[in-house]
């Protein structure tokens, strides 16, 4: 299932639940909806995810806790959580870089260290696990696009590093698969943490 408030971006991914199907990658039996919504008051019962991935949500959202409030309901209490954010490095520099970035609607609001993301999470519940940092090829292509404009998709520049990244996506070669793995650490454009609700909840609740 597919959460979000944007139509256009749910729309794109039902197309790609039917490519999917179509091209047979996915199994007969799976099934995939979009379901638009807000994410501080989510149409779903209580605990009603085994796992979710809050993919590049928090920054976006002014009541932050309040959204992570909803994302722990949901969640069965021994369930696991993805949450995702930009890493503080390369979005301080896209900051710098471009006002356009972080004041055009919809944009990004907050930048987390990887401490206040997980004191947050803790406060509303959950138990943090392990992070990482992905995504580090992509810092360099949002650098570009700050220096150049961000809505400047014609940049030669920004539009050869774009075509990069599809074929690195398409391809998966070792050579940028490793130099990924490598840069991570120190610019990877997103911090993962993976947090679980813990197992008492569903006594306190019961």
């Amino acid at each position: 299932m597919a959460f979000d408030q944007n139509e256009n971006d749910l729309a794109a991914v039902a197309d790609m639940f039917a490519a999917m199907r179509a091209e047979g990658e996915a199994p007969a039996d799976a099934t995939a909806e979009t379901v638009k919504g807000d994410a501080l008051a989510m149409p779903f019962d209580d605990g009603a995810f085994d796992r979710v991935i809050a993919a590049e949500i928090f920054e976006h959202i002014p009541h932050d806790t309040a959204a992570m409030a909803e994302l722990y309901r949901v969640l069965r209490p021994g369930g696991i959580a993805a949450v995702t954010v930009p890493s503080w490095l390369p979005e301080r520099l896209c900051w710098a870089l471009s006002e356009e970035y972080h004041t055009n609607e919809g944009g990004h609001i907050r930048i987390y260290t990887r401490a206040e993301l997980e004191a947050k999470l803790k406060a509303a519940g959950f138990a943090v696990g392990p992070h990482h940092h992905a995504h580090a090829l992509h810092s360099p292509y949002w650098w570009i696009k700050c220096a150049v404009g961000p809505s400047n998709d014609d940049h030669p520049l920004a539009a050869a590093y774009h075509r990069l990244l599809v074929w690195d996506m398409m391809r998966a070669p070792a050579l940028t698969r490793t130099a990924e793995r490598l840069l991570n650490p120190a610019i990877g454009k997103s911090v993962v943490v993976y947090v679980r609700k813990p197992l008492a909840d569903a006594g306190r609740r019961g």
